[in-house]
């Protein structure tokens, strides 16, 4: 599978002053660049994998599938942000209890070793799991279990996911050097949301279905928080249009740089959060200031 790095086409990006700013606005308390803790799980590699592993239309494909042939030369990834104390709870995979065997096969090899590419889009989807266990953490890793056991991925397809009461967990293993969903460069982690356009496009995932029911105060909250602070890490505007291309596959799509599941697949998710993300990407603008 090529792993080529592609240009980024963005529009309407955000100037250096403007990241000063927002670093301002939301000040070390609101943005969730959590360096990851010792005590959470380590097994296996944080390289970035085989060629043979890249992104498809449910996660983790084989060799020979979507090559985009040799691979130009890659752009320098982007710097590391800095460890910056969350403005609410974020659970990691050790606090919500993740089982890392899962993410490995009888044999002992991990089943879908990381491989990481800069952001360029952020996407929202809702888990519509039919969960009514009242405990949030039990819903995550059941999620987990089902992507990475029923579904053969080896780990959880989203990056993020956040409960009613506005507290986020860790999704997709990304190693021990970096942030939740980064590694040290500050690349992100491909993880399985969207089937075709994975790579540089992060997850996130409300808990529960939200085809008739608007997203909870609290969890809307700490979205926008999450939003704002993802797109001061890279530069994004959360007003803009981007041209998003796979790093993988090559294919292409304009979207806006904060998007729905039903922007790119027809399906019901992220079911009321769709018509809510005019103002979801102004109230994140806002907050940048």
């Amino acid at each position: 599978m090529g792993r080529s790095e592609l240009p980024v086409l963005r529009t309407e990006a955000m100037s250096p002053p403007r990241r000063s700013v927002l670093l301002g606005a939301l000040g070390t308390a609101a943005a969730l660049a959590l360096t990851r803790p010792a005590s959470a799980a380590s097994a296996g590699s944080i390289s970035t994998g085989p060629a043979s592993v890249g992104v498809g239309a449910a996660g983790p494909t084989p060799a020979g599938t979507n090559s985009v042939g040799a691979a130009p030369a890659a752009p320098a990834a982007p710097a590391a942000h800095p460890a910056i104390t969350p403005a609410y709870p974020l659970r990691t995979r050790a606090d919500w209890a993740a089982d890392e065997s899962l993410r490995f096969s009888a044999g002992g090899t991990e089943i879908w070793p990381p491989e990481y590419y800069p952001l360029q889009t952020l996407s929202l989807h809702h888990t519509a799991d039919g969960s009514t266990d009242p405990d949030p953490a039990a819903r995550v890793r059941a999620i987990y279990r089902n992507d990475a056991v029923g579904k053969g991925w080896g780990d959880i397809g989203y990056h993020y996911l956040i409960d009613a009461d506005g507290t986020v967990y860790e999704g997709r293993w990304s190693g021990t050097d970096g942030t939740p969903a980064h590694d040290a460069a500050g690349r992100l982690v491909t993880a399985a949301h969207i089937g075709g356009y994975n790579s540089g496009n992060l997850g996130i995932a409300l808990l529960g279905t939200l085809t008739n029911t608007p997203a909870s105060a609290a969890a809307r909250a700490a979205l926008v928080q999450l939003l704002a602070e993802l797109a001061v890490r890279h530069s994004v505007d959360p007003l803009a249009t981007v041209g998003y291309r796979n790093p993988v596959s090559g294919v292409t799509r304009t979207v806006a740089a904060i998007s729905g599941h039903q922007d790119w697949a027809a399906t019901l998710c992220p079911g009321t959060l769709h018509a809510d993300l005019p103002q979801l990407r102004t109230d994140v603008d806002r907050l940048i200031g």
